[in-house]
Formats: structure tokens, sequence, C-alpha cells
């Protein structure tokens, strides 16, 4: 009911009056049943901006830690997350991360939309960063299709670090359903899961016209902040184990070569700027 309200009558409204966001390739979003929506992770305001436009609930894998802040803020903030339909998306691997994965199994099963940032954290500069597989694996095995989304401009709204939104126009670009149930019963393989997340990550590109980085946003993180690498930045909380002795996988994308800038992408619109094929390494 909260979701609803606040939707229908109030925090909609009002969004849609300020920022008067234009949409493209709504229609890509099923009327019913099961799917999930990937997108680019450029603000805060993304989980804001993206599900009022959606006709459906969409409920989100957030950062758990958006729902332990200690004080009022803190609380509030848990608050504001839970009731606008988000579960928290613990990134530490183990037990807990798997029980992310239940939470959003959950969701799909029983036929809803569930909306996942699959580089794990907001980009630090507006690029689109490495993919991590947790997406392809609940899409694998739910055997539900994945639909791209590009935020537009949402970076520019409230960057990294500013608490008030600055008034401007947003955007975003709905691609066409990807299919990826010819690999329904690899859902465990390591490399499956990273091809298809890189195909999600290509699409994406596409859409938004990003610059491609193949690296983890969290360690780019951690690396302007000057802080040393953490094996959490770098971790697949949502992925498969990773075979062990002489069945080790290395993690490297495999995802296919992207349009080229101009080239009209699913949604119909050009793709612009500097475009890296997701797998192979950005020349610094």
């Amino acid at each position: 009911m909260f979701y609803w309200v606040m939707k229908r009558i109030f925090l909609g409204p009002v969004i849609k009056l300020l920022f008067r966001p234009w949409v493209k390739g709504l229609d890509n979003i099923p009327a019913q049943g099961a799917a999930i929506i990937a997108s680019n992770h450029l603000s805060f305001s993304d989980s804001i901006f993206m599900p009022l436009m959606v006709r459906r609930p969409v409920v989100f894998l957030a950062k758990s830690e958006y729902f332990t802040g200690t004080g009022i803020k803190g609380r509030l903030t848990a608050a504001f997350f839970r009731l606008t339909n988000q579960l928290p998306m613990d990134r530490s691997g183990g037990a807990a991360s798997a029980a992310s994965l239940n939470a959003g199994m959950e969701v799909l099963n029983a036929g809803g939309l569930l909306g996942i940032y699959p580089e794990g954290t907001r980009s630090p500069d507006g690029r689109l960063y490495r993919g991590k597989v947790g997406v392809a694996r609940l899409a694998l095995q739910a055997g539900v299709p994945v639909i791209p989304v590009a935020m537009i401009g949402t970076d520019k709204v409230q960057p990294i670090g500013k608490r008030l939104p600055n008034i401007r126009r947003i955007g975003m670009i709905f691609g066409e359903p990807l299919d990826f149930s010819e690999y329904r019963d690899q859902a465990d393989d390591r490399i499956v899961q990273r091809k298809v997340t890189d195909d999600i990550m290509a699409r994406l590109m596409r859409l938004s016209g990003q610059e491609y980085v193949d690296e983890y946003a969290a360690v780019v993180k951690l690396r302007l902040a000057g802080k040393p690498d953490e094996p959490q930045a770098a971790a697949e909380p949502l992925a498969a184990p990773a075979p062990s002795g002489d069945g080790f996988v290395p993690d490297s994308g495999s995802g296919p070569a992207p349009a080229h800038p101009g080239v009209e992408d699913d949604a119909g619109t050009k793709a612009t700027g500097q475009q890296n094929l997701p797998g192979v390494p950005r020349q610094l």
C-alpha cells in the first residue's frame, strides 16, 4: 500500500513534474510474468526514478548497508528501502549472500519484476564497469528474461556525495528482453555465468553509450580513495562456488562485440561515446 500511495499520489507526481523523465522502450517490460530488470548504476536516485516509470512494482536488491544504519537517519533510510519494495543484498559471500539469492528467487518465482545493478555499486565516474555474475545465475536458475535499462543523466541530478538533487531532466532506455534459456541447464557453470553477464553489460553499453571498463567499480572506488584492495570488492556474492584444484576457472570476459557509435540499438536509440569490449581490458 505504501509503495502504491507514494508512487501514484505523493512522490511520483512531484518527481515527474520536477525532473520530466523521458522514457524509451517501456513496452519491452512484460505486462505480466517474472523478469529481471538489469540497470546501469549512476546515482542513488536510480532506484527511485526507474520504478516510478514502470507500470508494475519493481523489487530491487539493494546493498545491505542501506538497511543497517544507526541513528535517526539510518533507521529512516532502512524504513524507506523496506517500504519501497527493496531487499537487502549482502555482498560478502557465504551463507549471507545465499540468503540474498533466495530472496531474489522468491520474487521471480512469484512472477514479479526483480531489479538488479550488475555492477554491484554506483559508478565512480560515469563509466560502465564490469558486471558481477549474480544477475546471470538468477536469470538462468529462474529461467526468466533480462530487460536491460540504461539510466541517463541521473549522475548529474545526484552525484555521489550530494544529498540534495539538482533539478534537471533525466531519461531511461529499456532494451528488448534478453533470452538465455539455452543455457538454463548450465546455471552453475562459472564460464556460462560470465558469458551471460558480459552479454548483458554489452547491451547496457549500447543502450547507454557509456565507456566500458573491464574492472569492478568497487575496486576502482578503493583505489580512488587511496585504500588497499579488499577481496570483498571483487567478490561474486551470487556466483556458483568456484571449482577447486585443476578445475579452476579464470574469471575472464567473453561478451559479444557491441555496436559501433551511431549504430541503432534495440530501443531505436543511437549509441554514442567511447566503447570497449566487455572482457577486453581498457587501454589506459
